[in-house]
């Protein structure tokens, strides 16, 4: 097993790339949000019940590019018209919450690149209101994540601001922040749980797989990339 093959080796300035939900932390961070929006009057309540029952199929599976669009095509919906300091007061009350999810074995990584003065960027398809205040609250350097377009009076419209941050998406996001910050991707690393997340792990010097899935673990050998474990966490 590839466990501890590939080290970190930076470049001139170099970024740790991580994805968030089951790389970071346990289970999704869109539920908790989708919780917090129903309770707030945003989201009806079967709305809520396929949240629930999709937040149970992606702790035991994990995401799937169907899955993936249909939630940003429901979230894009929910929020239209929705005043974007509403679903930041959201975000607020829940981060906490999220935060203390954080995995063990995660936050060793996070030490290991901050170690390595790498500059930690949580890379997630949730919202920006919601992955920008994780990223802060866990002390980290930045969040890319997917961002919904305003109107001239602060309302969501339904409709994306650049690109839906998953898959090939991740990387032209990353792209765009390493030019703004001078990240030499050649020298940065990339986290993640998911062969969904193949394209960012490709585009970046070393990719380490995070309890991954069964397609990424096979992938991950075959490459000799290093692999980290994760226990389940055991109630």
């Amino acid at each position: 097993m590839a466990s501890e093959a590939a080290a970190i080796r930076p470049g001139p300035r170099a970024a740790a790339f991580f994805d968030l939900d089951r790389t970071l932390i346990r289970g999704s961070a869109n539920y908790p949000l989708a919780v917090a929006a129903f309770r707030g009057g945003h989201v009806p309540w079967r709305d809520l019940l396929k949240d629930t029952l999709n937040a149970v199929a992606f702790h035991r599976k994990g995401s799937t590019d169907a899955s993936s669009h249909a939630l940003r095509e429901r979230i894009l919906g929910a929020v239209a018209g929705t005043k974007q300091s509403d679903i930041i007061h959201l975000a607020d009350e829940i981060v906490p919450g999220i935060v203390r999810r954080l995995i063990p074995q995660s936050a060793a990584l996070l030490a290991e690149a901050k170690a390595a003065a790498m500059d930690r960027i949580v890379v997630s398809a949730s919202p920006i209101e919601l992955v920008g205040r994780i990223a802060r609250a866990l002390g980290l350097e930045g969040a890319v994540a997917t961002r919904s377009e305003l109107d001239d009076q602060g309302r969501y419209t339904g409709r994306l601001m650049g690109e839906f941050c998953y898959g090939h998406g991740k990387v032209i996001e990353i792209e765009k922040l390493a030019a703004e910050r001078g990240y030499d991707l050649n020298g940065s690393a990339a986290y993640s749980d998911s062969i969904s997340d193949l394209p960012m792990m490709e585009r970046v010097g070393t990719a380490i797989a995070v309890n991954p899935d069964r397609e990424l673990r096979q992938l991950a050998v075959e490459r000799d990339w290093r692999i980290v474990e994760v226990g389940r966490k055991r109630h």
